[in-house]
């Protein structure tokens, strides 16, 4: 049923899952109802034991332009008999739907309903997604509040966003900031290294504390030099692509003729290889950086620590216990001396 509703006999619905309106596009709506009023209707659904007779249940910005554009009533579809989760339900698809949400409001919603029951798998289907997107969705929860914050500016894509969220919380910020400060020259080797990140946290072999042992040295010494020397016979085709990437196609039409199927056949080989090489470089690279940067975090973690533990306080020296004094006798007594006698006249 559709009826024209006084704007202030509708009240917003305190459990809608978009928390967040852009100002700039809400000024825009604004503009847009003041020239052409509200085209699509708002939908309520009546309650009882409130202050006013309306719940909101789809339209919150059009509710909220209109408000601001002096609109002294909105057109409504009433629905009645409807619960409080299927008026959250249809709310929530409304605004995935028109992609009004951020990723992360996304995410808390999807949230809401697994806490009702509802699988990835169910979720997916009521909202036209994916169970991997719902998956990634709610995998993004786990991040903590200031990389979440960066998120939602659009400071840190969602992909991006969901390889941080698997790590630690301390690790997740060091990887955020990393990205933000510029640190990466695509977001995809920063995925590598919050991917090195988490098996660094996974595999505590990737990080020792003690340094390999001198046949390890070796070992990887002669590895090292080994790969070194295939690399550099690879860097050797550069030349050679150059020199033939300077004719024109033209010219090699007619330098090659009939070879030139299977040079294409070839060349698209070689492309495959090194799509693949190169991932696997990327990925490597990741690895090598996120162990080297959880052992210097590692490492300042202990010398700040030592730093902060007081010194034991030294005993003070106790003082010399006095010598034992001997024994003396005591001193004999004089003998009294005898008066003198009387001096005779």
């Amino acid at each position: 049923m559709f009826k024209q509703i006084e704007i202030d006999q509708i009240m917003a619905n305190p459990e809608q899952p978009r928390k967040f309106f852009d100002e700039a596009k809400h000024e825009e709506l604004v503009a847009s109802i003041k020239q052409v009023g509200v085209l699509q209707p708002v939908a309520v659904r009546p309650v009882e034991g409130k202050d006013v007779p309306y719940l909101l249940i789809m339209g919150e910005r059009r509710w909220r332009a209109a408000k601001d554009a002096g609109l002294a009533d909105i057109p409504a579809r009433v629905i009645e008999d409807m619960n409080d989760i299927e008026a959250y339900i249809l709310s929530i698809t409304e605004n995935v739907v028109r992609a009004d949400m951020t990723i992360l409001e996304e995410a808390g919603a999807y949230a809401d309903l697994a806490a009702l029951g509802w699988d990835a798998a169910k979720i997916g289907a009521q909202f036209g997604k994916t169970e991997t997107h719902i998956k990634w969705r709610l995998g993004l929860l786990t991040l903590r509040p200031e990389v979440a914050a960066m998120v939602e500016k659009g400071e840190i894509k969602p992909n991006l966003a969901w390889h941080i969220a698997q790590l630690s919380p301390q690790h997740q910020i060091i990887a955020a900031n990393r990205y933000v400060r510029g640190d990466f020259d695509s977001e995809i080797e920063a995925a590598n290294f919050a991917q090195g990140l988490k098996m660094a946290e996974q595999q505590t072999s990737l990080i020792t504390e003690e340094g390999p042992s001198l046949d390890e040295q070796d070992k990887r010494k002669k590895e090292k030099a080994k790969a070194a020397d295939k690399l550099s016979k690879v860097e050797a085709i550069m030349p050679l692509l150059d020199e033939l990437t300077k004719h024109k196609p033209e010219e090699l039409a007619k330098i090659l003729g009939g070879d030139l199927a299977r040079y294409v056949r070839e060349i698209d080989k070689l492309a495959n290889r090194v799509t693949m090489a190169r991932r696997v470089l990327r990925q490597a690279n990741g690895i090598h950086e996120a162990a080297v940067t959880v052992a210097q975090t590692n490492a300042a973690k202990k010398t700040a620590a030592s730093a902060a533990k007081p010194e034991p306080a030294k005993a003070e020296p106790k003082p010399a216990a006095p010598r034992a004094r001997k024994a003396t006798a005591a001193p004999k007594p004089k003998p009294e001396a005898k008066a003198a006698e009387p001096a005779k006249a």
